[in-house]
Order: structure tokens, then C-alpha cells, then sequence
């Protein structure tokens, strides 16, 4: 894996010829606009013939020598990772980079939102080898309960099965285009109602060839935090070997009477599911002033508390492949994909700064004399996410939403780990 950081005045002929790679590669590897088109700043991914870095965290009895065996590495390349390391002075909880031809298994889950069936299909054929399940964002349910699907979406799961990625039924508590709390907890609260979602969505996930389901409940009423539980109990109960796969709100402590957060027993609902996907994204949201999307301090902080209450193998942390350009001042807010991010700053001349706390780019830039701040990911904030996934051997990651652009993304997780499958 090599990282280049564009200087001012540098093209793309003098990276490639650096690197001994075409410009071509560059371009399709970064989704570069054109051939000549860079900005000062901007984080180009480059293939190398390396083995993959594992982050590793130093623990009692560790030497450089068995680590060097247990990665089926060696000390040389190990300290080469690590300039400045002594190895006779390995210091309990330091991490480090370990260099090593094994590759790290990771359950990957895309979300994607039936629109074009051609454009969708060609996503999904494009990533398939990237991706364990598929997530086919496209149901709801009735205020009695009953679930039904809002989007065609069999070729979708047809494609799906072909290609051997699992696909999920995703159902939402949307009312129209809106996640309703009223909707969640009418349901919820009332055993009839919830037994009927329960059946329904067992039916349809069975009846449309479904691998299992992702629930996404969003803004439940704290008060219906245990009835949330037993839904789930019971939605395990009917899909038996299936997957019940389920999001949650990102929280660093449990406040079971917030809004947000307060319905998500995180003990109760890992005990009652195959895996759980903490939502680690929108630290700086729709409507807010300019933040990161998920600032790597923060989202340590959220993994920590969730292993406090989450097996880690069941544990999945959130990636955005997307940016928010806001207005500063009023906060209002356009999101894009990260390639239209990164091209964007390129069209405007950058440049694109990196955070060195939150481990992300971002950048300014005024139309019409309006100051805009946009916050994305690139391959650098991509790589601090993945390291961390591999420091607390978590289960691995899900994607909002595959059908936005992110090619670095999918360079780097298919040179890096190995996507498990799971047959169902």
C-alpha cells in the first residue's frame, strides 16, 4: 500500500513515473475526473507489491521475535515498519505495525437502495467479492405490524445468491421518507402487533429468497427498550439459522432516556442477534456545524464502550462512503459521494488539508462568496478505520451506501483482508 500526497505543481506524469505506475491506474484507482486533474492535498492511493500493516497492540510476554512468527513476518521487516522502535523496550499497550503476507478476515455489509436495476446491478457485480452480505434497503411496516416491501427488488437478491453474497432483508420503522418514532413504539409496545411483524418478516424474508435480515428501528421511544428485546428474541426465534443482522445508534455510554440512544440495550440485543453494526457515522451531521463524519478519537471511544457490552465478533463499526458540504453559518448541508467530494476540491484548485486529530481531509472554498467547509473520507481516514478494526478484532464493517463511488476503498479492503463468506 502507498499513499502520495500531491504537492502544488506536481502532475500526474511525475506520480506515476515516480512510482512506476500508469497514469491510468492512478485515475481508475482514485476516480480521478481526468489524467491531468489533481489539487495540492489530495491523498492518491498506489499499488505496490507490500503486505498488508496489521495494527497490533503490545501485551505482556510480547517480543518482537514471536510476533514476527505469529505474523509470519520477521524482526527486520517488522522494525523497518516501526522506525524508532527498540525492540528490547516494548512498552505494554504500544501500538505497532506489523507487517505480514497473512490477511485479516472481516465480515463486509453493503447497504444499497434499490433505484436503477442496471446501475444497481452493475454495483453489485463490480464489489462482490468485497462484500459478505448485501443489505437491500426496501421495507417497512404498518402500524399493525405488517411488513411489506416499498422497492422492487428481486433481481437484487437474485444477483445476490448468484454471486454468493448473502442478501438481507433491510426493514426500517419509515413512515413515508422518514423514520417515526410513533410508528416503532405503536408497534412495539403491543404484543400483537409485534408478533405480526415478526411472522411477516420471517415470511417475506423467506418467500423472497432472502439469507436473513437487517433491522434498522431508528428513533424508538426509550420507553420500549425492552419490548425492543423481546421483538428481537423473537425475530431470532422464527429466522433460525437466517442472519438477523441489526443497527444501532453510536453511543460512548448508555443514557436509556435519551431520544436517540436510550432504546439501545447493547448487552441485550448482541445476546439476541447474530451481529449488531454500531452506526459510526454523522459525529458531524445533516444540519450541524462543519465536523468530521466520524473522527477517529470519538470512534475509538465508541468501540471501547461497545465491547464493554458487545462480543467483538459480532461487532461490525459503520463506514461512510460519502461527504457533507456546508454553508458555514447556516449549516445547511449537500451530501456527495467521496469521489464527487475529492473532485469537487480539485475542480475548486484545494487544497485539502488533513486533520492530524480527527484523521480526516477537509477543505474550504467560497462560490458566490459563501463559505463552504467539507468534510469526507479519503483512503488515509479509510486506513485509521480499518487499523482499528484489526487492533480490537472486531467482526468487521458495513457501508452506507454502495452505490456511491468510492474506489480507494475497495482497492485497499481487497489488497488488505479477506472478505468471509457465509453460506446460508
Amino acid at each position: 500500500m502507498a499513499v502520495h500526497i500531491v504537492d502544488a505543481g506536481e502532475s500526474l506524469w511525475m506520480i506515476s513515473t515516480k512510482y512506476g505506475v500508469s497514469t491510468q491506474t492512478i485515475v481508475e484507482l482514485n476516480g480521478l475526473p481526468s489524467s491531468n486533474a489533481l489539487a495540492p492535498g489530495l491523498a492518491l492511493y498506489l499499488p505496490d507489491h507490500l503486505p498488508p500493516l496489521h495494527s497490533y497492540r503490545i501485551k505482556a510476554g510480547d517480543h518482537i521475535w514471536n510476533l514476527a512468527q505469529q505474523f509470519n513476518s520477521t524482526p527486520e521487516a517488522i522494525l523497518a515498519a516501526n522506525p524508532g522502535l527498540n525492540p528490547t523496550q516494548l512498552m505494554i499497550g504500544q501500538t505497532i505495525n506489523v507487517p505480514s503476507p497473512m490477511k485479516s478476515d472481516l465480515a463486509t455489509l453493503g447497504f444499497l437502495v434499490p433505484s436503477s436495476e442496471a446501475a444497481n446491478l452493475a454495483t453489485l457485480n463490480s464489489i462482490a467479492g468485497q462484500l459478505t452480505y448485501l443489505a437491500v434497503v426496501a421495507y417497512s411496516f404498518t402500524e399493525e405490524g405488517y411488513a411489506f416491501n416499498m422497492v422492487e427488488d428481486a433481481a437484487l437478491v437474485a444477483r445476490s445468491n448468484q454471486l454468493k453474497v448473502v442478501p438481507l432483508m433491510m426493514i426500517r420503522n419509515l413512515a413515508g421518507t422518514d423514520f417515526s418514532a410513533e410508528l416503532a413504539g405503536r408497534v412495539l409496545e403491543n404484543p400483537t402487533y409485534r408478533a405480526n411483524l415478526v411472522a411477516s418478516i420471517v415470511n417475506l424474508t423467506k418467500q423472497r429468497g432472502f439469507g436473513g435480515v437487517s433491522i434498522d428501528f431508528e428513533f424508538i421511544p426509550p420507553a420500549r427498550r425492552n419490548d425492543f428485546i423481546l421483538f428481537l428474541m423473537a425475530l431470532k426465534k422464527g429466522l433460525g439459522e437466517l442472519i438477523l443482522h441489526v443497527n444501532v445508534h453510536a453511543k460512548t455510554a448508555d443514557i436509556p432516556t435519551n431520544r436517540i440512544i436510550g432504546a439501545y440495550d447493547y448487552a441485550g440485543i448482541s445476546n439476541a442477534v447474530d451481529l449488531v453494526a454500531v452506526m459510526t457515522m454523522d459525529y458531524g451531521y445533516p444540519g450541524g456545524p462543519p465536523d468530521p463524519i466520524a473522527p477517529i478519537p470519538w470512534l475509538e471511544q465508541v468501540i471501547q464502550y461497545s465491547l464493554t457490552q458487545i462480543n467483538p465478533r459480532k461487532l461490525q463499526i459503520a463506514l461512510a462512503l460519502y461527504g457533507y458540504d456546508k454553508v458555514v453559518g447556516t449549516n445547511q448541508t449537500r451530501a456527495l459521494s467521496v469521489t464527487a467530494a475529492q473532485n469537487q476540491a480539485i475542480a475548486v484548485g484545494g487544497p485539502i488539508e488533513f486533520d492530524p486529530t480527527a484523521k480526516a481531509p477537509w477543505y474550504r472554498y467560497w462560490p458566490s462568496g459563501k463559505e463552504h467547509i467539507v468534510w469526507f473520507e479519503d483512503i488515509r481516514s479509510y486506513i485509521e478505520k480499518y487499523n482499528l478494526m484489526g487492533l480490537y478484532r472486531l467482526a468487521g464493517t458495513t457501508f452506507w451506501q454502495i452505490s456511491l463511488p468510492a474506489p480507494q476503498n475497495w482497492a485497499y479492503l481487497s489488497k488488505n483482508f479477506n472478505v468471509v463468506r457465509r453460506m446460508v
